[in-house]
Formats: C-alpha cells, sequence, structure tokens
C-alpha cells in the first residue's frame, strides 16, 4: 500500500456541505420509530444486547469476516483462524464501547487508543498508538492511498480538537466525519476499520442520537456492502462538499438500516409475547 504526501484534509469542508439536513432529518425520524415501540419501554436491555450483537457482526463482516449471525451467537472461542479473531475483535470492541463514554469527548485520542489495544489483544509494541513511519498498515480491505505517519499525527490531533469543541453539529455529521476520518487516515497498525465503525457508534450513543445504543449502524454499512462503503469513503476523502455529504449520507442511510433491524427485532418479541 502507498503513502502519499498531504493530501485533501476532508475537515475543512465540513462548513460549505448541503443536503445534510434531509439525512439528518431522515435518521432522526428512523430512530424515533424505534425508541417509540412499545418493546422498548419494556424489553429495551434485550434490544440493546440483540443491537449489539448484530452490530459486531456487521463490522466484522466489512472487514473481511462475514458470518452468518448464529454463527457469531454461538461461538465462544475466537482464537483461531484470521476471520475468528476478526469476529472477537468486534465483539469485544462492542463491549467495550460503552465503557468508554464519559472519557470521549474530555480525551478522544485516548480512546482511540483503548480501542486498538482491545481490538488487537496484544501486547506488540505498536498496539496502542498511532502508527509512526515506515510502519505497515494491515487494512487489505481499504487499498486508498495511505496518508504519512506526520499527516495522521497532525489530523488526529484537529479531529481530537473537533471532538472536544462539541460545537452545534448534528450527531450524524460528527459520527460520518469520525468514522471518515479514522478509514482515511488508518492511524493503526491493524484494526482501523473496527475501530473506526466503534467510534462512530460511541458518538451515535455519546451524543444523545441513540441512547441505549439500539440502532447499529454496522448492520447498515454491512448491509449496503463493501463496495458502496468503499466508493462513499472515496468521496469523503475526495474533501469536496460533494464527496463529504455523499459520505455522510451512506452513513445516515446505515443508522436508517440499523434502526430498520432493531425495530424488526422488537417486532419478533412483541409476536412471541403475544
Amino acid at each position: 500500500m502507498s503513502t502519499t504526501g498531504a493530501s485533501a484534509d476532508p475537515l475543512a469542508a465540513l462548513g460549505s456541505l448541503t443536503g445534510v439536513p434531509e439525512s439528518v432529518e431522515s435518521v432522526r425520524k428512523a430512530v424515533d420509530r424505534v425508541y417509540g415501540h412499545r418493546i422498548m419501554r419494556r424489553r429495551s436491555n434485550e434490544i440493546t444486547s440483540e443491537a449489539a450483537l448484530r452490530g459486531a457482526r456487521g463490522s466484522a463482516a466489512l472487514s473481511g469476516a462475514d458470518w452468518a449471525l448464529e454463527e457469531v451467537r454461538r461461538r465462544t472461542d475466537f482464537s483461531g483462524k484470521d476471520e475468528s479473531r476478526v469476529v472477537g475483535a468486534a465483539l469485544r470492541l462492542t463491549a467495550e464501547a460503552g465503557q468508554l463514554l464519559s472519557i470521549w469527548r474530555q480525551s478522544p485520542l485516548r480512546v482511540l487508543a483503548r480501542l486498538h489495544l482491545v481490538a488487537a489483544a496484544s501486547k506488540e509494541d505498536e498496539v496502542g498508538r498511532p502508527r509512526q513511519a515506515g510502519e505497515p498498515v494491515d487494512e487489505p480491505l481499504i487499498e486508498l492511498p495511505l496518508p504519512s505517519a506526520a499527516e495522521v499525527h497532525g489530523r488526529l490531533e484537529g479531529l481530537a480538537e473537533l471532538v472536544i469543541a462539541g460545537g452545534s453539529a448534528p450527531a450524524l455529521v460528527t459520527a460520518a466525519v469520525v468514522h471518515g476520518e479514522l478509514l482515511a487516515l488508518r492511524p493503526f497498525t491493524s484494526h482501523n476499520g473496527l475501530v473506526a465503525r466503534t467510534a462512530e457508534r460511541i458518538v451515535l450513543v455519546g451524543s444523545g442520537l441513540d441512547p441505549k445504543s439500539v440502532c447499529p449502524a454496522e448492520v447498515g454499512h454491512a448491509e449496503l456492502g463493501r463496495a458502496a462503503y468503499v466508493a462513499a469513503l472515496e468521496g469523503y476523502v475526495s474533501g469536496t462538499p460533494e464527496g463529504m455529504a455523499a459520505w455522510i449520507a451512506h452513513c445516515g442511510r446505515a443508522i436508517e438500516l440499523g434502526a430498520r433491524e432493531s425495530t424488526a427485532v422488537c417486532e419478533a418479541l412483541q409476536r412471541g409475547a403475544a
């Protein structure tokens, strides 16, 4: 995978985005439908647990381990071949995300380092810190040019400043930017996709858009497919307002599909209780 010099900085295009309010409103309606379901009032913990499992499965699928949901549910040992380790990492990250919400707004870089440590489940020197010059990156499904370690450092600082500052940006926009920036930078030597999608989940939950974590965007990203995922990411990496808006809309659609998945779980539980 090649390394480029300075590339377009998508964060600079945030102020000129158009067409985003429609995605924000569509996502809000989809989320409200889940939270308004009668089953959510009585069995929200079950919906959250199921959403976590399905979200982890979806994230693993995007990282090359496309297992059936029941196989993920059944399996207890994830120490085997490469795909097994990917699924195990996705499950660990989903479990860890809820423990890091209070830290995220004060120290997002610390959270990202912790997520990489959890995903890698290793004590190697390169784990839990941004990559250094010359270190390779194992992220085979993202073939975009790789920013230099120096560029990664600068843009991670900019991303952290954006998160800490907060501001009035809708949760969808912030979540999509965090997700897209981490995929574009691939700041760690491995597991960047899994970490990026977990960070998106943390933003959606911590922002209050999905406080019970029942709208797993990872499910939607997997359903939309890897080709569409990479194509939308290319729009983000372009740094143009149009490309950024297309990526945000793609992330919005993924959240809507995640919400639809949990609505279907609610319906199934309701039928079983009838």
